[in-house]
């Protein structure tokens, strides 16, 4: 009993020995976090107080984040390091609204304090508001316009991105600058009804994706300032095409939305009968009327009418025209029956001249009834010629027969542009080799697409009409004129754009017309007006850069 005693003695001692050391360990810890909560709050506190120093958010504000900086350009003002603009980082500060704009790129943040924020940089000059009755004349043009049947020379007026005035002897006094175009023809910006350019995505061998083509950098420079994409996206990806694309462009962006959900991706989403749905395709392009201009159907294999009902029923709901490429030509649903019996007045049926669908009757040559009775319907015909889609042994015969394109486009994607197409004027020359005058191929590249797509207030320059214009050259020479089965045209006359006017400002000029020589002593119009007529604002020295325009007098 006595060793049990001890024993037990021994293991209270023990347990009241743990049970100290747990306690003060327990109070170690405590203290430990005591210490570290109180130097967590004087880090705050001071970060706090030097992100003060530099914020302009409002102090009245129960929470708000502190957004970092972002530049327009990293290389001059330095921001945090990074990334900025998607969910979880840096809050990007939207731009204001552009041509095509609803929430753009991020602007750069004023940046305060500094070492040198005391040193003034120079930069444009100020703007100042222009009290003349125009911005810009273009003087002694050859004006080209079908919708007011114009085809002289005379002068074109601008004023805030609109058509002021066309006529003779417009008074130079009266704009903020004048271009003289002598020798040029000028007319309404070119469109294009059908490119492709939903090129962000990344997807490989897509239309929706790497066989897109950016506008900006194929569109100027060619004198078109309206491009039509021919159903690269769907209802279920028209609003990233949008995002990404439309409204980041300088040229106009308008859309035929894709009667396929997913849209122009290959052949597995293409023929998917169960993603060509009317009504969600319509309440799409209900949804952005200023912006989706009508429905297309494309590249379907199968024997089935469905693809055709179903565009035709979203342009029913949407009261906006369909364009038509027809696919692989199938003996179940046969062109005549497309034009005559499914499409509608004023639908578009494009790459008129491909032959691969019954285009062209085979003993005569000319269009088949097909062809002859859906012109007779209302159907217009587009030349879409792409990469694949015209051969001159078609169009020739059917161009001499008197069936000639209501409007030209270029199909232009990644491989059109460096094939048989290459580009609009490309396209023009082409018909004008094929017989076709200049009026004619000017006409196909403005007013009548304008019709087309329903929207009268492009392709012509009456006054009010949105301030787009091309200025061409005509050049002569032999030039070769190419199609989809390597075969060539030869013609004399090439266009060329000189000088591209996009909302009332120039935004391509080839050989400088519009601009001042180096040397020239005083400039022909007021640098501080320049943002009322050109993209292209000057930008002055830093004083230790001036020199002598002309150098100084020997003393």
């Amino acid at each position: 009993m006595q060793c049990n005693h001890v024993r037990l003695e021994r293991r209270l001692y023990h347990h009241h020995e743990r049970g100290i050391k747990r306690m003060k360990f327990k109070q170690k810890t405590v203290v430990g976090r005591v210490i570290f909560g109180a130097m967590f709050c004087v880090a705050l506190t001071m970060q706090a107080q030097n992100a003060g120093n530099h914020s302009t958010a409002s102090p009245s504000s129960t929470y708000q984040e502190n957004p970092s900086p972002v530049s327009a350009n990293a290389y001059q003002q330095q921001g945090p390091p990074g990334p900025s603009g998607c969910r979880g980082c840096f809050p990007v500060k939207p731009a204001g609204q552009g041509p095509n704009q609803e929430a753009g790129l991020p602007q750069p943040v004023q940046q305060q304090g500094g070492v040198n924020a005391h040193v003034r940089r120079m930069g444009p000059p100020a703007s100042l508001p222009n009290p003349l009755p125009y911005d810009l004349i273009l003087r002694h043009g050859h004006v080209i316009d079908a919708k007011n049947d114009i085809d002289r020379v005379t002068d074109v007026a601008i004023k805030d991105g609109k058509i002021a005035a066309v006529g003779d002897n417009l008074n130079p006094k009266d704009a903020a600058k004048t271009i003289d175009v002598t020798g040029y023809y000028v007319t309404p910006g070119l469109i294009d009804i059908h490119t492709h350019d939903y090129a962000s995505t990344g997807e490989a061998h897509s239309y929706a994706g790497d066989n897109g083509l950016w506008p900006d950098g194929f569109t100027f420079r060619n004198g078109v300032t309206t491009v039509c994409d021919a159903g690269s996206s769907g209802w279920r990806n028209f609003e990233d095409f949008k995002e990404h694309i439309i409204d980041r462009s300088q040229t106009r962006v308008l859309a035929f939305i894709n009667i396929v959900g997913a849209g122009m991706r290959g052949p597995r989403f293409e023929d998917n009968l169960d993603d060509m749905q009317m009504v969600p395709t319509a309440w799409m392009a209900l949804r952005y009327p200023d912006t989706i201009i009508g429905i297309k159907s494309a590249h379907f294999s199968g024997p089935e009418w469905w693809p055709y009902i179903q565009a035709v029923g979203a342009g029913n709901i949407a009261h906006i025209p369909v364009m038509i490429d027809y696919g692989a030509k199938r003996s179940e649903r046969p062109l005549y029956d497309l034009l005559t019996k499914y499409l509608r007045p004023g639908d578009i049926y494009t790459h008129m001249y491909s032959g691969l669908r019954g285009e062209q009757d085979e003993m005569t040559l000319g269009p088949s009834k097909a062809m002859i009775e859906g012109r007779k319907r209302g159907i217009y015909f587009d030349a879409g010629t792409g990469g694949g889609s015209f051969r001159f042994r078609v169009a020739i015969p059917m161009i001499k027969a008197g069936f000639l394109p209501d409007s030209l486009s270029t199909d232009l994607h990644v491989d059109s542009m460096n094939s048989s197409t290459k580009d609009m004027l490309n396209v023009m020359g082409k018909f004008m080799a094929m017989g076709l005058t200049l009026q004619q191929v000017v006409a196909d590249t403005t007013w009548n697409p304008a019709r087309e797509i329903q929207r009268p207030n492009l392709g012509n320059l009456s006054v009010g009409a949105p301030a787009d214009v091309a200025v061409l050259s005509e050049e002569h020479g032999k030039f070769g004129f190419l199609d989809m089965e390597n075969t060539k045209l030869m013609g004399n006359t090439r266009l060329s754009a000189q000088l591209t006017i996009r909302a009332g400002r120039v935004v391509y000029d080839l050989n400088g017309i519009s601009m001042d020589l180096w040397n020239q002593e005083h400039p022909s119009s007021n640098p501080q007006m320049a943002n009322h007529w050109t993209s292209f604002r000057p930008h002055p020295p830093l004083p230790d850069q001036i020199v002598p325009r002309h150098p100084l007098p020997k003393q």
